[in-house]
């Protein structure tokens, strides 16, 4: 098992199709996955491969699945809420339901958790693992409305493919 002695210098296209740049970032975590079984260390590489692929985003990052509800895990942006109920806010929702969360304003969303004034829209995604979701990946934006239907189906597809090695 290599340790440390591996370089990658991914070199995101932020003016291709979003298809492809989903792709190509899901193709990444792969390479940063490989092998390495310490899931903190993945989710700790992946958060920063999405914040670099990602634009317009102020957080990105992981909420594992503990007791119930979810616990901050490593991530890219201004300090988080910790603590996440289920149900509660759009990790919550997202946690509860089992389903994909795209929030195009945050304020219009019941029971909104702001962590960061800043955020403006969010796509949370759960990561699914032997029929249970072990933890949500939360995407956060400055921007109205900066996640669709294409963002959340890449994601998605992130998910599918890191959902063992975290």
């Amino acid at each position: 098992m290599p340790y440390g002695n591996t370089m990658f210098a991914f070199a995101p296209d932020p003016n291709q199709p979003k298809p492809e740049l989903y792709a190509d970032l899901v193709e990444a975590a792969r390479a940063l996955i490989h092998d390495e079984p310490d899931g903190v260390a993945n989710m700790a590489n992946l958060a920063a491969l999405i914040w670099q692929f990602l634009p317009q985003l102020n957080w990105a990052g992981f909420y594992r699945t503990i007791d119930g509800g979810l616990v901050l895990g490593p991530f890219q942006g201004k300090t988080a809420c910790i603590r996440i109920a289920s149900g509660q806010g759009v990790c919550g929702a997202a946690l509860a339901t089992g389903q994909t969360q795209l929030v195009p304003d945050v304020h219009a969303f019941p029971g909104h958790i702001a962590c960061d004034a800043d955020s403006r829209s969010e796509l949370v995604v759960p990561v699914w693992r032997d029929g249970r979701v072990i933890a949500v990946i939360d995407l956060d934006s400055p921007e109205p409305a900066r996640f669709d239907a294409e963002d959340a189906a890449g994601i998605e597809a992130l998910a599918q493919e890191i959902a063992a090695a975290i």
